[in-house]
């Protein structure tokens, strides 16, 4: 594995990972811009940006755009999240120059035409109204929403149907102008390639982009609280949460195995005591989301309206047991799992260039793999049961869609965890 990183005049940083095993190359541009540095009024609007890039640009319409990637055997796509918005192809090693090239041309020359802006806007709202018929994934908005209120970390990334249909065409170019500079990209490329190609098809695409100028945000200020909403619906679904950590956070790695031994897989605590031993849910899972101020650990659970008296009182009791004693067995499974899944994906391209990116736009220089598996061995039972102490410490978030009348008040489930 071969890791180059350039920056170029105006602040653009070209990274590439060489990889000589395969006849493919992953390559995009990760923006340090998302849900979080939105406005109130315009929230969902680095979202509404990610669609329109792919809308037609003063060189090609959007079948053109299409057309282009699709010709190659490629393709191509994005997404938003609450610090960044990437765009990214992954092609044969030697359409490169044409990913480059499409990519360039989606993020400096959109023209964000009218009539496919209107169309766009009822796309978002329809997939807005789709996220809102599914409760497994808007519970998680709620969720967030609860423990980050009345700031831009607890906004939703798609925002809402009224503010798509009522954002002005020129706030929209403002953010675009304010926010996709050269400072703030990240040009990142895995696969079959050469470093100095690679820079030198980034000068050429993104030389003349303005260097711009740096953005502060909102700090990250973990609240927490209770959200609750009664639905007709077949499950009940509960979000329990804690004040997480930051990426740079000396607990980051703790973090990490503490989320993967308590629910992160078949062997986990949560998925052996509440569904192989009670069968009290089909899906129990815990999560944790870093970001570059602060971090959100929760655990969510999809029940039924009987089984939601017994779930929680069973995840609170299982959360305090992790903050006294876990076995060297179970720690030593959790970094397993944890090293296999960075190893593996170091096989994929995707994988690789993202989270170089990423790395970049975190942490400013590439982590090497050997440095991130040294940091998870480090991570033993009494950092796992310090950073559980930690983190049940801070005020819990709660947040249950369904049923709900068998739930338990906040009250009590915040008692459970403090006992």
């Amino acid at each position: 594995m071969t890791v180059e990183v350039t920056r170029l005049e105006n602040g653009l940083t070209i990274a590439t990972d060489a990889m000589d095993s395969v006849e493919t190359a992953s390559v995009g541009v990760w923006v340090a811009a998302g849900t979080r540095d939105e406005r109130p009024e315009i929230n969902g609007v680095s979202h509404l940006l990610e669609h329109m890039a792919f809308k037609g640009t003063r060189r090609r319409s959007a079948q053109a755009i299409a057309e282009e990637i699709e010709a190659v055997g490629g393709h191509l796509n994005a997404y938003t999240s609450r610090e960044h918005t990437a765009y990214y192809a992954k092609v044969l090693k030697d359409d490169l120059p044409l990913a480059v090239d499409i990519i360039a041309d989606i993020l400096q020359n959109a023209t964000l035409d009218a009539d496919e802006l209107a169309r766009e806007r009822t796309v978002i709202i329809q997939e807005i109204s789709q996220t809102l018929d599914t409760p497994d994934d808007v519970i998680f908005d709620h969720f967030q929403q609860t423990a980050y209120p009345d700031q831009p970390l607890g906004r939703p990334v798609m925002g809402s149907a009224e503010l798509i249909r009522d954002m002005p065409r020129g706030e929209i170019v403002d953010y675009m102008r304010g926010h996709y500079s050269g400072s703030g990209m990240v040009l990142s490329a895995a696969g079959r390639i050469d470093h100095e190609t690679v820079v030198r098809l980034g000068r050429e695409a993104f030389g003349d982009l303005p260097a711009g100028a740096a953005h502060s945000r909102v700090g990250a200020s973990y609240v927490g609280g209770d959200f609750r909403e009664a639905k007709d619906l077949e499950q009940v679904h509960v979000v329990l949460g804690l004040a997480g950590v930051a990426y740079e956070d000396d607990d980051f790695y703790a973090v990490s195995v503490l989320s993967t031994l308590l629910g992160g897989g078949m062997s986990s605590r949560l998925f052996q005591e509440i569904r192989e031993k009670r069968g009290l849910v089909y899906t129990i899972q815990s999560f944790h989301s870093s970001y570059s101020d602060g971090g959100l650990f929760g655990i969510y659970a999809g029940t039924g309206e009987g089984e939601v008296a017994e779930v929680m009182p069973v995840i609170c009791e299982e959360v305090r047991k992790v903050c006294e004693a876990v076995s060297p067995e179970e720690v030593d499974r959790a970094r397993a799992q944890l090293k296999a899944s960075l190893l593996m994906a170091l096989e994929s391209t995707s994988s690789r260039a993202e989270q170089l990116a990423r790395q970049l736009m975190v942490f400013g220089r590439p982590v090497p793999v050997a440095e991130t598996i040294e940091r998870v061995e480090a991570v033993d039972g009494e950092a796992v049961i310090r950073t559980a102490r930690r983190l049940i410490a801070s005020r819990p978030t709660f947040a249950t869609l369904g049923r709900i009348a068998k739930v338990e008040t906040y009250e009590k489930i915040a008692d459970r965890l403090a006992s």
